[in-house]
């Protein structure tokens, strides 16, 4: 897969506020500017249901500064993570690490 896809689709869903994350791709890619935004960096190497409950005190706790960062956390806590994991997911994250949600 091409990691750009992922990233991309995730900015355009919080820009527009319109649907909903697709895959394990997005949500890593998520999670990672999630974290960043928390404050947070988690292991690398977390498979879904151990990033899901990294994520969950995290979502509960953090007050979103916009609306982008509002319907990020509203997608991160719908999101059903399903149990395929591979290498680029944690590429994904760290991506998401490095990026930042802005509003331009």
């Amino acid at each position: 897969m091409e990691l750009i896809l992922a990233k991309q689709s995730i900015i355009i869903k919080c820009k527009l506020q319109a649907s909903i994350m697709m895959g394990n791709y997005e949500y890593y890619y998520a999670a990672g500017l999630f974290c960043r935004l928390a404050n947070q960096i988690p292991a690398q190497d977390l498979h879904p249901g151990a990033l899901h409950a990294f994520l969950q005190p995290l979502l509960d706790t953090y007050k979103p500064q916009n609306e982008r960062e509002s319907y990020l956390m509203k997608m991160l806590k719908e999101y059903k993570t399903a149990e395929e994991y591979d290498e680029q997911m944690p590429q994904l994250l760290q991506m998401g690490l490095a990026d930042q949600l802005s509003e331009g």
